[in-house]
């Protein structure tokens, strides 16, 4: 169980991330990323971002590259924004649940 600050935290650091993929990373494959997911460690210090991109793969992994390129850009926008000790380091990762969800429905639409 999470603690309310903690909830907050991590939905102020969702809120910030979303605010800054949108309107300050100048390459246009990171708009194409929204945030699916975000896991923030307990001590705060680490961050993970899953991300869910549009398109067919080659796209996705474009875009995970773009934002992964700028983490540090982004890290560096994101730190004087929280009313946190220290920014967290952001970890992306693609989030690959709709896909699942596809395979799914494919599996019990085929019995």
């Amino acid at each position: 169980m999470t603690s309310v600050s903690q909830a907050r935290a991590r939905d102020l650091l969702r809120r910030e991330l979303t605010d800054i993929l949108r309107r300050e990373v100048q390459d246009p494959r990171a708009a194409l990323a929204s945030i699916a997911d975000l896991t923030l460690s307990a001590d705060r210090s680490h961050a993970r971002v899953r991300l869910s991109v549009l398109g067919d793969d080659q796209e996705r992994q474009a875009a995970i590259r773009a934002v992964r390129r700028a983490s540090g850009f982004i890290r560096g926008r994101l730190g004087p924004r929280l009313r946190l000790r220290r920014t967290p380091e952001l970890h992306f990762e693609l989030y690959r649940g709709a896909e699942h969800a596809e395979r799914i429905d494919q599996i019990l639409s085929d019995l």
